[in-house]
């Protein structure tokens, strides 16, 4: 598996200096990580990825008292060979929970005082299930949609009245609340079966 991978932070030279740990996973350390906010890894373009595989990405923060805590950023594959990850707002080892399911990604290690990059080679349908997937963005538009149309159906519903509670109020123009719900009805179904039609509109 050796120079796959690449990896550039800015002001610095491309290294591809990533160590073997095990026949699908290699690490590469990086110094002086403060002044780094985003990192760009990518296929070399000297050997693909096995069929059916991506290269999961992950981050590790240096920590003196603890061995690499691993957080997943993305993946890369043959189909895209190449990602840029913000890695100034992940957390550090000690904001994360100690349940932490990545925790040992890459076998047991020592104490290291700089940050690392580890990639895996795992399935491709493993890239579903990372934070930032496409599969977790969808039910994230999903969620947040259906917050939204509930936020907004109850509070019109709010103020409803009945036609005998009406009071003539001239320039002011209503509609009826089974409207409202007509809408929400099919919206929600809309999204349950394309959470990105919306784009498209």
């Amino acid at each position: 598996m050796a120079n796959i991978f690449g990896l550039i932070v800015s002001g610095r030279l491309v290294q591809t200096d990533f160590t073997p740990v095990s026949e699908t996973s290699l690490i590469t350390t990086i110094l002086d990580v403060d002044s780094i906010n985003h990192a760009v890894v990518f296929l070399t373009g000297t050997t693909p990825l096995p069929v059916g595989t991506v290269a999961v990405v992950y981050w590790s923060w240096p920590d003196p008292n603890a061995p690499p805590n691993w957080q997943p950023l993305g993946h890369i594959s043959n189909a895209k060979p190449s990602a840029i990850f913000k890695i100034s707002n992940l957390k550090k080892l000690h904001e994360l929970s100690s349940e932490n399911k990545f925790m040992s990604a890459f076998g047991q290690q020592q104490i290291c005082n700089n940050a690392q990059i580890g990639i895996s080679i795992e399935p491709e349908t493993n890239a579903q299930l990372l934070p930032n997937s496409e599969a977790q963005q969808a039910h994230s538009y999903v969620t947040f949609a259906q917050k939204m149309l509930e936020h907004l159906v109850n509070f019109v519903a709010s103020f409803s009245v009945t036609q005998d509670q009406m009071t003539p109020t001239p320039g002011v123009s209503y509609i009826p609340l089974n409207t409202l719900h007509t809408w929400y009805q099919n919206f929600e179904r809309r999204l349950q079966q394309n959470p990105n039609f919306w784009k498209s509109n």
